[in-house]
Parts: structure tokens; C-alpha cells; sequence
């Protein structure tokens, strides 16, 4: 007489288990990535709101530079995005011209080694234009 058993040997699953395993880390490693990319609308959105601003003390005092423009004094000093995870800065100011620099400060984005540092200058250059 022949006995059957149910269930599955050990060899089995640890098979199951390794495929299983291999399949959350690319699943984790993609997920990550999407949530760098999704976190780097903070400094798009604290960069267009700083030059925007910008803008406005241009039209309002002719200079991108004047110490009436309460904007120019913080990002001179820089300031944390909405959310925190990058720091705000005006280099190269003149007069006419300025650079907004975007800085990673926080996790996660401290690891998205593509977008370190974000910038947006007078003229709407962008850079590095995958970022945006």
C-alpha cells in the first residue's frame, strides 16, 4: 500500500522564498527611485515660487538685488523647501541676473545622486534638465 503525503519539501521553499526575496528588492529598489523623483516637485515648486517672486521685485524696484525685496533677503540666507528636503539659495545676483540653487538636506533625497543640486536661472535654464 502506498502512502501519499501532502505539503511541500523544504527544497520547495526555499525556492518559493528566493524568488520571493528577489522580487521585493527590485520592487523596493523601484519604489525608492519613484519616491526621489515624486520628492524633487519641492524644489521645483520652491525654485518657480522664488523666481516668480524674484520677478516681481524686478518689476516693482528694477533690481533682482534691492534690500526692499524681503525674497531676496531669505534666499540669501536660504531657507528649507515646503516640505524640508532641500535648501534654497540665490548665487550669482546682480542687478539683472541671479541663479536658484536647490540642495538635497534631507533623506531620501540626500541619496538621489543625479539631483544633488537643482538650479533655475533668470532666463528659465534648468538644470540638469532630468530633474525637471
Amino acid at each position: 500500500m502506498r502512502r501519499f503525503q501532502k505539503g511541500f519539501t523544504l527544497l520547495e521553499m526555499m525556492v518559493v522564498v528566493a524568488i520571493v526575496g528577489i522580487i521585493a528588492a527590485l520592487a523596493y529598489t523601484s519604489y525608492t527611485n519613484q519616491i526621489m523623483r515624486s520628492n524633487r516637485a519641492d524644489a521645483q515648486t520652491a525654485l518657480n515660487d522664488a523666481s516668480q517672486r524674484l520677478q516681481r521685485c524686478y518689476t516693482s524696484y528694477t533690481t533682482f538685488t534691492s534690500g526692499d525685496c524681503t525674497i531676496y533677503g531669505n534666499l540669501s540666507a536660504g531657507y528649507d523647501s515646503t516640505e524640508g528636503f532641500y535648501k534654497i539659495e540665490v548665487g550669482n545676483a546682480s542687478a539683472t541676473t541671479y541663479t536658484l540653487t536647490a540642495t538635497a538636506i534631507a533623506a531620501p533625497q540626500t541619496n538621489d545622486t543625479d539631483c544633488q543640486t537643482i538650479t533655475l536661472e533668470h532666463t528659465g535654464t534648468r538644470s540638469p534638465e532630468a530633474c525637471w
